[in-house]
Formats: C-alpha cells, structure tokens, sequence
C-alpha cells in the first residue's frame, strides 16, 4: 500500500512517506473570518476532511490543525464600516464557518487556533530571523527580508527580479519593496500588542508559520490550502520558517477553485453562494456530494444543474441504501475493507471520481441482486457500499446524517405519515381493482414531487428530481 500524492512544490505526484511512521501531521490553512462562508470556502474543508479520512482509514493516526486568522485589514475594515468591535466580526463570523463545516459533514480538527492566541509564539519568530539576519525593524514594523533567502519563491517559481510588489498602504522603511510585513506598527483605533519593536498586529503569512511550528513541530508531513494561497502566503510562510530553521512543511496539497462564469467564487467579486443559504435549499448531504467528489485538483464550475445532477446521482445510491435496509429488516455494518478499485482509486492521488465510479457500479450489482430476489448479495454490495461512502462522508446512515440539529427529521416523519395516508388509499383502492384510482392518486404524487415505487415489500417513496 502507497498512497500517492500532487506535491505542488514539486510539481508531480510522488510517493507519500509520513515523518513519523503511523502518524500524519496536516496543517490547513483556514478561515479568514472577515465573512460567513460561500462553498468555495468550505470546499478546501471537505477535500481536505476527505484525504484525513483516507489517511486514518489506511490506519495513521492523523493530527489535523486548521487555523482561524481571526484578525486582518478586512476584518477592522468591516468593524470600522459597522461600528462594531473587530472581536465580534471574528467571532460571528468563526461561528458561521463551525456551523458551514458541521453542516457538511467535516470531522472538528484536532486543533483549531486562533491568530490572535498566538502573540508570544509569533514574537519568538521575528526574534529568531533578526537574529539571524533575515528580518529587520523599520518605524515599528518587522519585515522579511526576501533577498537575505535566496530560496524564495521556491514554491511559486517565480524570479524576483521579475517580480513587482508594490509597498503596503500606509507602511514605510521596507528595503526592497518586495519585503513583507511580519509584523504592521500600531495605527490609531486598531487592534495591537506589545512586541520588543512597538505595539503593534501581526501580518498574515507570520501567523501560519508560528502557528504550524506551535503545533505541529519544526517539520510536519503536509501543507494544504486553496490554489489561490500559493503566492503570496504560502510562499512567504515557507520564506519565514526556514530562515528560522524549520524543514517545514514535506508536501504541498493545493485544492483548486469554485467558481462562476469562469470566475473564482470570491466575496470581493459579489458572486458568492453563502453556505447559510445553500443548506436551505439543497440537503447539506447533496451539497458535500457536489463539493466532495470532483477531483480536488480541477475546477468546480457551479450552477444550479450541475447540483440537479449531484442530487439525482446521490439519490439513486441513497435509494439503493433504503431498499437494502428494508429487505435486511435493520442497519447493514460498513464491510471491513473498500473493494480493491476503490482503494486504488483514493491512493492515486486521492482520486475520488474513480473512486465514486466504484461506488456506483457496486450499486448497479447490488440493484441487479434485488431485481433477482438475491438478498444475501444485495446485503454484502451495501456492505461494501457502506464502507466507501463512510470514507467519503457520504454514508447516510451515518449518525451525523440521522440527525443536523435541525427539526428536518421531524418533517420528514411528518411528511412520511401523511403519504403513507395516501399510499394507503391507493392500495386499498388497487386491491378492488379500481386502477383508475390508484393510477390517479400516484399521478398525483408526482405531481407534487413524489416519486412512487412498488415493490414486493409494498409501495415506497421518495424524492423525485427537482
């Protein structure tokens, strides 16, 4: 067993070989809570709870941090605007995020920490690259000194001298302006703590490095984020934490965009779904399979039709799950092992519509098993079924799945009862052979978006395509 993955620091899919043997260490960049989340921000969430999934199927033991930058330009920009403490538009908006990962399905991390937790660990890494002559004090700033490193850009692949990075508004004294902020001096109104240097707020890139070496050590097994990240923040936290003496980060795993009309989904770009709003509309179950199962590495274009035909592809393996259960009379456990393609699929650089193809065609076999009245194959492909979609958190007789938090098992209840009412009339009616009812009343069902289906288990319902 090798699992393969893209290092985008180097360019090609190699072999994965974890520091430790048994444990995999992740870091994911996560939420800058400026704003509550669109899908595009909750996809890298799930790709990345996805791999973690197949990390610890495959038996490691994963710790699995992803950081909150609860403090940022926009984030006082937005406080300003709203008269508000730049506290409670990162707390808000932090909660929004828990609730859009917990809606879809996403494990908690095994650590979750905050920028602004992080002063003093931050503070200890500008000492270490003064020190050491990578970083430099300038009118109460700290900024990196990117020619001290002569590996920058290492990740991007860029060439400095080709590089134009025009100074930050409002900060003065750089060197080079292609040196970044560590650390931004303090300025009337905003947020700051004390440092060696002045008061002042930490810069973005600073607060992922410290943090990673906080929790993860001076070298960890896998640094993942939105394609989007790999320049200027990925690189610049590369920059800062060798210089400092960290190995970093062993690969590099970039999830690619949602986007619209060809566009990245970006708040900035008003073109953003709010995960709030998506849930209300589509099955947050629906929502991981159309996020969830495209290639983490290609481009998700969104529309409503493309949703249309993740909810008709999950609905007809829901279907299957439902018939399976009904039949066995209770729950089928998860089978031990994922079926051989499906676990080749997953360790090919975490191929999940290979893998999802597997899924779909055991469902098809165990389809046929119920045509042919054969019980004990139809119970062993949900078996199988069971144990892949448990990987791909997709499994909907999962706990999670059961119940949301919401009231929606109650309405289903609700609605079951009512249609089993109607289902009743109609059998009633086809057993005195009055079949213009019974036809009328299923018509009518469909009409309303029911779809009916006789089985020798009696009549069963579901959800017809929208």
């Amino acid at each position: 067993m090798t699992i393969r993955l893209y290092d985008t620091s180097a360019r090609q899919i190699r072999d994965f070989t974890p520091l430790q043997p048994g444990c995999v260490s992740i870091y994911l960049c996560g939420a800058t809570v400026q704003a509550a989340p669109h899908i595009g921000h909750i996809r890298s969430g799930l790709n990345f709870d996805i791999l973690r999934r197949w990390f610890e199927y495959r038996g490691y033991e994963v710790t699995f941090v992803r950081n909150v930058t609860d403090i940022d330009d926009k984030i006082i920009q937005k406080a300003a605007e709203q008269n508000r403490p730049w506290w409670s538009i990162g707390y808000d908006n932090e909660r929004a995020f828990d609730d859009g990962y917990r809606a879809l399905g996403c494990l908690p991390p095994t650590y979750e920490p905050r920028a602004t937790g992080h002063i003093t660990e931050m503070v200890e890494m500008m000492r270490g690259l003064i020190e050491r002559g990578h970083a430099y004090e300038a009118d109460g700033s700290v900024y990196f000194d990117v020619r001290s490193w002569p590996a920058y850009l290492e990740l991007s692949r860029q060439e400095l001298e080709e590089m134009r990075q025009p100074a930050e508004e409002g900060i003065t004294g750089k060197r080079d302006p292609r040196d970044f902020a560590m650390w931004k001096a303090s300025k009337p109104g905003e947020p700051d703590w004390e440092t060696p240097w002045g008061r002042g707020r930490p810069g973005w890139h600073l607060e992922c490095s410290a943090m990673a070496h906080k929790y993860l050590g001076s070298a960890f097994d896998i640094h993942g984020g939105g394609l989007d990240l790999v320049f200027p923040h990925h690189e610049n936290e590369i920059a800062q934490a060798k210089a400092y003496g960290d190995d970093f980060a062993q690969y590099w795993l970039h999830n690619a965009w949602v986007t619209m009309s060809g566009e990245k989904m970006s708040k900035s770009l008003g073109n953003s779904v709010l995960v709030s709003e998506m849930v209300k509309q589509w099955r947050p179950i629906v929502l991981r399979y159309y996020l969830g199962t495209p290639h983490y590495r290609s481009t998700i274009e969104y529309s409503e039709d493309a949703l249309r035909e993740a909810e008709s592809a999950f609905a007809r393996i829901e279907g299957f799950v439902q018939r399976v259960v009904e039949l066995a009379g209770g729950p089928v456990e998860p089978a031990a092992e994922v079926p051989p393609a499906f676990a080749e699929a997953m360790d090919d650089d975490l191929g999940v519509p290979q893998a999802l193809a597997v899924v779909h065609n055991t469902v098809r076999q165990g389809n046929s098993a119920l045509a042919a009245d054969d019980k004990e194959s139809a119970v062993a492909r949900l078996a199988e079924v069971r144990a892949m979609l448990g990987v791909l958190g997709l499994d909907p007789l999962d706990a999670h799945w059961a119940g949301d938090g919401d009231r929606s098992d109650d309405l289903h209840g609700v609605v079951d009862s009512l249609v089993r009412l109607v289902l009743d009339q109609r059998e009633a009616a086809r057993a005195r052979k009055d079949w213009a009812t019974a036809d009328a009343i299923r018509d009518q069902l469909k009409q309303s978006g029911l779809v009916i289906e006789d089985s020798p288990h009696g009549p069963r319902w579901s959800l017809g395509p929208r």
